[in-house]
């Protein structure tokens, strides 16, 4: 688990069927990022929406999931597409642990995404 989950008390857990990264604290989920796998090479994983819910914002679960996010897809070795706004911003923050996805890697996501909304 990344290391500001272990910071701020989360557990972190991927319910790859059902596409989403869910923070838990004290076992009760806390926050969510929504993502899919995109197939095709190279494939990737694509962060679609970040959720925390409002008792719990402010106390760094958003940063949480995605650092966490980025770690999983690092120890898959595929790389993160951040379609999700507040994943992005907090990538553009964090280039050490947010490598850039290419731009063609990002309009693929993009086009998936639109063809299939229940992503």
């Amino acid at each position: 688990m990344a290391e500001l989950a272990e910071q701020i008390g989360l557990e972190i857990r991927d319910d790859r069927t059902n596409g989403n990264l869910i923070a838990y604290e004290n076992g009760k989920a806390a926050g969510t990022i929504a993502y899919f796998v995109m197939e095709g090479t190279p494939a990737a994983l694509v962060a679609v929406h970040t959720v925390v819910e409002p008792e719990h914002k402010g106390k760094g679960f958003a940063g949480a999931l995605v650092q966490e996010f980025y770690a999983l897809a690092a120890r898959e070795d595929v790389p993160v597409v951040p379609l999700c706004s507040y994943a992005a911003k907090w990538a553009l923050g964090h280039p050490d642990q947010a490598p850039a996805a290419p731009a063609e890697l990002v309009e693929r996501a993009k086009e998936q995404l639109k063809s299939h909304p229940e992503l």
